[in-house]
């Protein structure tokens, strides 16, 4: 058919077409712009044109409708009849494909893909053609630059016997193969290249579009990597780790991907043989309760969870897995690194076993111990950790209060100890004091006019005190001091305690003082209370060259049995003194209240300072504690218990009655202290008998009484000591008051108000008030003396 005589629609003769579905195949084919699709005559001449023909070719419609198709073909292949084979060939097989050079028709030329089908009326008579051509020029470029990248590709990786290297085309056909791919997948070279790559995935991928999927992948975002089954020429399956990377040439056009395969079925196994081990772990361990084990990844990733750790931790299974398990420590572990250095410990050395505090999931903290085992395959991988924790919260507070139980105890021992060897010399050390400073405070009545011989006393006196002090001190920490509690009110006594602190500061130094008028009452011992705040004071003082602030303030306390290291209980005073000075570095804090430990110089301190304040808080039925940071100063705080009344003014013997004279009974069985004991009494106006012992002093009271008054020793050698004595003279004559002197006695504990105690060495003026307060009695005592008196001198001699 030629075009000047071709029917109006286009159509071969003899061919019905519906008129309304030709117009919509019309539009869907020009609606195709990347292939040029044409309807030809018999003969090969076109009868239709699309758009895409028209963009392909550079024709319009109108300049190709009519024309044979061999105009397109190039000079070369129209000499040796390829258009007229083509037109042949889809005429005998019904579809014919074939590539090759096509001209445009500004005389350019494209690679061409075309495909040609035989069109055919019912009863099978041939009425056209139906051609689709497609530019392949770019794809075909590519493959030219694949393929000479697959010549350096082959002799750069053909040695690699471990991966598998592969070269693919665009559409995933296997361009090239190394030596390590033959090794790995099976095939040789001439039986693999050309195929499509999918031939390595199992019938199920290929099925689910897996080989698609990858390509797609790597294309999109520059790479595609995972594992998976793959499939040998042998039908062998192996599990392998694959990278896919989209390969472009130099002028950034895309030519294909590089594939590259290895065999990881035994790091595959590994992790089974893992995942099989963790369902057995998982099924042994899901029903322990009282330990929390799991296992980690080798990142440390939870991998599973028990019932104990949830129990333990408070974390569900799914709340936890695949979260990394430094969640468990403390934000100051983590800062510190204290996780990783925990799987570091277990790789290198197989385990990691530790104490600590860790988290649960409320955020409260437990004390843990904690066990962490490296988990390595049969080639020594690391494949993970298995860790094991346990709560021990009350084993270590049992461990914590059994420490504290043995640290008491031998602070006790230490006490008791310290107690039996003070106790073993302050008597002894106590009456030659007494002797020492009984006789200086005598000649000092008798060298009135003497200046030297006055501070040659003054020294005595004042090492005599030292002395004192020093026993006072020593028996204050071993609890053995006598102490005389009586209700005391803090704020009553603030300008009075001021004004001892104040002395014994300089200028430099200011002291602060907080003693609110709603402060309880305590029960404590004045004199000891007071040389304890001093004790603290001038401790403060110290640590303060330079100058400083010393604040003093009390407040209110209801003790649980939590807030303190003696777990006190009740109510309490909390008395503080703190300071600005240098702190107490952390290594001398436990052994600041030890006697004789002293960071001072020798000629500034002796050590008992701390100490006498720790055991008299300790006899008070309170507790010390101290707070101090290096740089910051420190803080002492006595609990002193509240008293059960309220403090009552004390009447002091009236002027009159101070000077009252009487008759006095001495028993002291060391004739030194004997011997300036009465010299006291007799310089302060009394008339003294004396007696060695306790029998004898009762073989007096007998025979020379009645008395005014007795003065006994407690600690007396022979068969009756002094408090025997004193219990008897009770009896036999209640009117007669009876004063115990004693520089230590076990005795001295046990006595309580029973009897008056005057504490050796004591001074003059201590001998004087005692005995006034005893003869100042009412008038009926001093009768019932006086007819006892007249009734001893009525008594006819044996």
């Amino acid at each position: 058919m030629r075009a000047k005589d071709k029917p109006p629609t286009g159509h071969p003769p003899g061919v019905r077409i519906d008129k309304t579905a030709d117009s919509v195949l019309r539009g869907l084919v020009d609606a195709v712009t990347d292939h040029a699709i044409h309807l030809l005559e018999p003969d090969g001449c076109v009868v239709t044109w699309n758009t895409g023909a028209a963009r392909l070719k550079g024709y319009a419609t109108a300049e190709v409708e009519g024309r044979h198709i061999s105009m397109f073909f190039t000079p070369e292949d129209r000499a040796v009849g390829a258009p007229e084979r083509l037109l042949a060939t889809a005429a005998a097989e019904d579809r014919v494909q074939a590539e090759g050079w096509r001209v445009r028709k500004d005389g350019t030329r494209f690679w061409a893909v075309e495909t040609l089908y035989a069109v055919r009326a019912e009863d099978g008579e041939l009425i056209g053609y139906a051609m689709v051509t497609r530019d392949m020029t770019a794809e075909r470029d590519a493959q030219l630059a694949l393929a000479q990248s697959e010549r350096r590709f082959r002799l750069l990786v053909g040695g690699i016997t471990d991966y598998a290297i592969v070269m693919l085309d665009p559409n995933g056909v296997v361009t090239n193969w190394n030596r390590g791919a033959q090794q790995i997948n099976g095939y040789a070279d001439g039986e693999i290249i050309g195929r499509h790559f999918s031939v390595f995935y199992t019938a199920k991928d290929r099925q689910a579009g897996a080989p698609a999927r990858a390509l797609e992948t790597a294309l999109r975002d520059g790479r595609f990597d995972a594992e998976g089954w793959r499939v040998c020429k042998d039908g062998r399956r192996f599990w392998a780790s694959v990278v896919i990377d989209p390969i472009y040439d130099e002028d950034d056009r895309f030519i294909g991907f590089a594939k590259i395969t290895r065999d990881v079925s035994a790091k595959k196994a590994a992790q089974e043989a893992l995942i099989q081990s963790e369902r057995q772990f998982r099924t042994l361990v899901s029903g322990v309760t009282d330990y929390a084990i799991y296992m980690l990844d080798p990142n440390g990733v939870v991998a599973n969870w028990n019932t104990g750790a949830q129990h333990i931790k408070g974390y569900a299974a799914d709340e936890i897995v695949g979260r990394h398990f430094s969640i468990f420590y403390t934000r100051d572990d983590r800062a510190v690194g204290t996780p990783l250095r925990a799987l570091k410990t277990a790789t290198d050395q197989g385990r990691y076993e530790a104490e600590g505090w860790r988290v649960r999931k409320d955020g409260s903290l437990f004390w843990a111990s904690v066990i962490i085992d490296a988990i390595r395959e049969e080639g020594g991988a690391l494949i993970g950790f298995a860790k094991i924790t346990r709560d021990i919260t009350d084993k270590r507070r049992a461990q914590l209060d059994l420490q504290r139980a043995h640290e008491q105890l031998a602070q006790s021992q230490k006490l008791e100890a310290l107690g039996k060897l003070t106790g073993g010399v302050a008597h002894d050390f106590n009456n030659l004091l007494m002797v020492v400073s009984g006789q200086a405070q005598l000649l000092r009545r008798h060298l009135k006019d003497d200046p030297r011989s006055l501070r040659a006393l003054d020294a005595v006196e004042a090492s005599a005190r030292r002395g004192e002090e020093l026993t006072r001190h020593l028996l204050s920490f071993s609890r053995r001091q006598r102490l005389s509690p009586a209700p005391v009110s803090l704020a009553d006594r603030a300008t009075g305690l001021s004004e001892l602190l104040s002395a014994s500061l300089p200028r430099s130094i200011r002291l602060d003082m907080d003693l609110p008028a709603d402060l309880w009452p305590i029960a404590v011992d004045i004199g000891e209370f007071e040389l304890a705040v001093l004790n603290l004071t001038v401790n403060a003082r110290d640590a303060m060259p330079r100058g400083g602030a010393i604040q003093l303030r009390a407040q209110n306390r209801s003790l649980n049995g939590t807030e303190t290291p003696d777990r006190l209980q009740g109510d309490f005073v909390a008395l503080s003194v703190e300071d600005t000075g240098s702190g107490i570095p952390p290594d001398i804090l436990p052994r600041i209240f030890d006697p004789f430990f002293t960071t001072k110089d020798v000629d500034k301190g002796t050590g008992l300072g701390l100490s006498q304040v720790y055991g008299f808080a300790q006899q008070s039925g309170g507790q010390v504690t101290i707070a101090s940071q290096l740089g910051a100063g420190a803080a002492f705080t006595l609990y002193l218990p509240r008293a059960d009344r309220a403090p009552q003014a004390q009447d002091e013997p009236q002027a009159a009655e101070l000077s009252r004279r009487g008759r006095i009974l001495l028993v002291e069985d060391n004739p030194d202290v004997a011997d300036v004991a009465a010299r006291m009494l007799e310089e302060l106006g009394h008339e003294v008998v004396a007696a060695s012992g306790g029998l004898p002093g009762l073989r007096k009271l007998e025979s020379e009484g009645p008395f005014d008054l007795v003065l006994s020793d407690i600690v007396m050698a022979g068969e009756m000591d002094g408090l025997e004595m004193a219990r008897k003279i009770r009896v036999r004559s209640p009117a007669t008051p009876v004063l115990l002197a004693t520089g230590y006695s076990e005795a001295a504990a046990r006595i309580g108000a029973e009897f008056p105690i005057l504490r050796k060495p004591y001074r003059l003026a201590d001998l004087n008030r005692s005995i006034a307060k005893l003869l100042a009695r009412p008038r009926a005592s001093v009768v019932r003396l006086e007819e006892a008196r007249r009734a001893r001198d009525q008594k006819p001699e044996a």
